[in-house]
């Protein structure tokens, strides 16, 4: 309002702008991130990679592909939308754990079997990594390991790098700025709205507990998890010529 004031002298309300918006083809709807930092040749070659290693899948001895993401879950309630009687606020109990109060969780996801791991650490960091490649081995003692994750520090520490080619793990990294290629996302969306949505944990071994219940719920409809951590294998090209351009 304030920018047409200035421009053409005129006030308005934000009714008039929005039936104006209406009528020149115009919908209010949610904002989506471009990341243009992201580079459209190594998305494009990641693509082509990922077609073919999907195609090995289909063998009769095919690799495990396990997506690998961290995420840091506080104790503290995720609010939103909810049903409450009219007239009366929606109260969700909290015991003040504050955002200090959170735990870090490994999330895995083997796409060949519809299934997820999710591990509990006091952090993300190298150390713990290396922990995650080795109980990943240990689960898997004998078949082919690709692990796909993205550039995070710790995931390109040469300790780790090197552990990964002992355990005969074969390591590749996303592209730069992409977490749309990365399954687990949506599996943290997942676990926030089962788990954390409207419920605060006293205490982190309450979270743990109640995240540990959530992955073995999920991992007994293995075509429900297929489907809910669906795996980008396509660009869509009107965006990233929105990001070349950009």
């Amino acid at each position: 309002m304030t920018w047409i004031a200035a421009r053409f002298g005129r006030q308005i309300s934000r009714e008039t702008v929005r039936q104006a918006l209406k009528r020149l083809g115009f919908s209010w709807k949610k904002a989506k991130a471009l990341l243009n930092r992201a580079n459209t040749a190594a998305r494009e070659a990641f693509v082509t990679n990922l077609h073919a290693l999907l195609q090995r899948t289909l063998c009769a001895s095919p690799p495990l592909v396990v997506y690998i993401d961290e995420a840091h879950i506080h104790q503290e309630a995720d609010l939103g939308y909810g049903w409450a009687p009219l007239g009366e606020r929606l109260w969700v109990g909290s015991h003040s754990p504050g955002l200090a109060a959170k735990v870090s969780f490994y999330g895995l996801y083997f796409y060949n079997a519809g299934q997820v791991a999710i591990w509990d650490f006091p952090c993300a960091n190298t150390e713990h990594t290396l922990t995650v490649l080795r109980r990943l081995r240990e689960r898997e003692p004998v078949r082919e390991l690709i692990v796909i994750w993205d550039g995070a520090s710790y995931h390109r520490a040469n300790a780790v790098l090197e552990l990964a080619q002992q355990l005969s793990i074969t390591v590749r990294p996303l592209p730069g700025y992409s977490p749309d290629f990365m399954p687990v996302e949506a599996l943290w969306r997942w676990l926030r709205e089962d788990v954390t949505y409207h419920h605060c944990h006293a205490t982190a071994a309450e979270l743990i507990a109640r995240v540990a219940d959530f992955a073995h719920t999920i991992n007994a409809k293995p075509r429900v998890v297929a489907d809910r951590l669906w795996m980008k294998t396509e660009l869509d090209s009107e965006e990233e010529k929105l990001r070349i351009s950009g």
